[in-house]
């Protein structure tokens, strides 16, 4: 076995290290799909193909790569409840998680139950909303919140939060920032 250090040419591979780094010469680094022989970093096929595959499949890696990085803002409303706490407790919980969870606009709070409204930026609306169910449990222990379950989860993109909100029904804006009782 033939061990080589980073920017070394593995064997049969054409040329040597020095020479590349002496002509300035970088490796590029390629992704190769698993189990497809037919991609290789010049893009010709080891099956004697001119890579025109490879090709197609970079372009479609390249265009799956696009669509995973568009994301939208998701509004949410996350609803919890349980058993009674001190309103100290709750109150001093939900200024930990805001300080945590820095896009959250708003909380409400009561003894028993609490809402939660914030802008969760995500791919789509499955995205958005496993992330709003993971939040008050992921922060349970860190911001020392009630042992309170989610009861409610509203996810709508923001075109349709500005259109409820121009029309008169949607929920109101969340003009007081920051953690307030019912």
């Amino acid at each position: 076995m033939r061990r080589a250090g980073p920017g070394a040419v593995p064997r049969g591979a054409g040329g040597s290290a020095q020479a590349r780094r002496a002509t300035g010469g970088q490796r590029a680094l390629t992704s190769v799909g698993a189990g497809d022989p037919a991609d290789t970093p010049d893009g010709a096929g080891t099956d004697g193909t001119d890579g025109a595959a490879g090709d197609r499949r970079q372009g479609d890696t390249a265009a799956t790569a696009t669509a995973r990085q568009v994301s939208k803002l998701w509004h949410i409303t996350l609803s919890v409840s349980g058993p009674e706490t001190p309103l100290t407790e709750v109150r001093r919980g939900l200024e930990q998680l805001a300080h945590d969870h820095p896009f959250l606009l708003t909380s409400r709070y009561a003894t028993d139950h609490a809402e939660i409204r914030y802008w969760e930026e995500a791919r789509d609306l499955h995205d958005a909303a496993a992330v709003a169910l993971r939040l008050w449990g992921e922060h349970r222990s860190s911001a020392q919140l009630p042992p309170w379950l989610i009861v409610g989860l509203e996810v709508i993109d923001r075109e349709t939060y500005h259109q409820r909100i121009a029309e008169g029904y949607g929920p109101p804006p969340a003009a007081p920032v920051g953690v307030h009782p019912f």
